[in-house]
């Protein structure tokens, strides 16, 4: 009995390195662009800014705004992914991927902050994965037509 729990443990332990390796893979992929500067100042997204306060030295965050934020965001951004532009309206594989990487590593905010031991790691994490969305979101966005505009075309006009 006890080498299963053993081999469950290392078993569990595994799985969830792969899966963050997988995600860490994902979420390294480079856009031709930096378009997720145009999906956060449509829909006035919060996450640039709690990564900036974040990544400051001395910057102090409300626990329980900084989630809000960070839930409303994904929110937002989990709708966006499902309607915009997407024909299928459907997340990819990848985008599970994510969706269920967030949520873990939303509870492990969650945790570190009972705990007291390096919220900053996660929050970074969480505005990373935010960040991979809103690029998806502009690029699907940006190479949809429309007539015979683009929607980068139809924003500048």
């Amino acid at each position: 009995m006890f080498v299963a729990a053993i081999v469950l443990s290392c078993s569990t332990g595994l799985l969830l390195f792969y899966f963050q390796v997988v995600c860490q893979k994902i979420l390294r992929r480079r856009f031709a662009h930096d378009y997720y500067h145009a999906v956060v100042s449509a829909n006035r997204l919060e996450f640039p800014t709690v990564r900036r306060s974040v990544a400051e030295l001395g910057a102090s965050l409300e626990y329980s705004l900084l989630r809000v934020a960070l839930r409303c965001d994904f929110m937002v951004l989990t709708y966006l992914l499902k309607n915009s532009a997407n024909v299928y309206q459907r997340f990819t594989f990848e985008e599970q991927l994510l969706i269920l990487y967030f949520r873990l590593a939303y509870v492990c905010l969650a945790t570190r902050h009972w705990l007291r031991w390096k919220e900053e790691s996660a929050v970074l994490r969480l505005t990373a994965v935010l960040e991979y969305f809103a690029n998806v979101v502009g690029e699907r966005v940006s190479t949809a037509r429309f007539a015979s505009l683009t929607a980068a075309d139809f924003l500048e006009n």
